[in-house]
């Protein structure tokens, strides 16, 4: 049985740490490299960088950026932003990246599952759908370029498409709860955890431990993910890095048994 990873999301925005609301209002809490020396200290599972100007403004991902973050990271790393071919996927391996995440560049282009899962292997192919519920209806729609774009495509149709074509794991961002704080949907998860046979992470929503332990605890979820959770503390949202400590884990893993 593969435990649950407890995995801090970081969003680089014009090279800086950065948090959203709902995909917007993007709030400055400080710098990458400096919150990866602290998720070292504090013995975070994983890792996962995404740099949200990428495929917005259609550039490379930044090489020398993930070289610095990859250097500096003592746990497992997933990095996602503007990869669109093999050769991208390929170099940022090469830098100490365990594993590469596509959005827009998989839903445009699908294939590029295939070939990745097939030349780099599929343990190293994350695949990040932004979800948000339509305005009527129970449905959903999978949402790319930072929530600016809906795609349309039911995200569960897309998930059985992803799996034939060998991605190795899938993340689930909630658009609607992003940054709220108030807690995961747990009902919406469920529902994609009945579906997903690769490693699921699901993200959107917990603004304390709590909630993660809620999420494992219902689910067994492979990866609870957070953003908010890890970068402020209290009502106030004061700008504080922060990860469970063993005794928290160890609370939030009793979830499990």
């Amino acid at each position: 049985m593969l435990l649950p990873r407890i995995i801090p999301v970081l969003l680089v925005k014009d090279k800086g740490l950065v948090k959203t609301v709902k995909f917007r209002d993007p709030k400055y809490v400080g710098d990458p490299i400096n919150a990866v020396k602290i998720f070292n200290e504090k013995e975070a599972d994983e890792l996962t960088v995404i740099d949200i100007d990428a495929s917005t403004q259609n550039r490379e991902p930044d090489y020398k950026l993930i070289e610095n973050l990859a250097n500096e990271c003592r746990m497992p790393l997933c990095y996602g932003g503007g990869i669109k071919t093999f050769e991208q996927a390929q170099k940022i391996l090469s830098l100490g990246v365990e594993k590469v995440a596509l959005s827009s560049s998989a839903i445009e282009n699908p294939e590029i599952i295939s070939e990745l899962s097939i030349r780099v292997g599929a343990q190293s192919v994350v695949l990040v759908l932004d979800v948000k519920k339509r305005l009527i209806g129970k449905k959903y729609d999978c949402y790319t370029y930072n929530g600016t774009k809906n795609t349309k495509l039911c995200p569960f149709e897309f998930i059985e498409r992803a799996q034939k074509l060998g991605v190795g794991e899938i993340v689930v961002n909630n658009i609607d709860q992003d940054g709220v704080m108030k807690g995961y949907d747990l009902d919406l998860a469920s529902r994609f955890r009945g579906q997903v046979k690769v490693p699921l992470t699901y993200l959107g929503g917990a603004g304390n431990f709590q909630h993660i332990e809620a999420l494992i605890r219902q689910e067994k979820i492979i990866g609870a993910a957070a953003g908010s959770a890890f970068v402020f503390k209290g009502k106030y949202r004061a700008v504080l890095i922060n990860y469970p400590k063993d005794s928290e884990k160890n609370k939030i893993m009793s979830a499990l048994y």
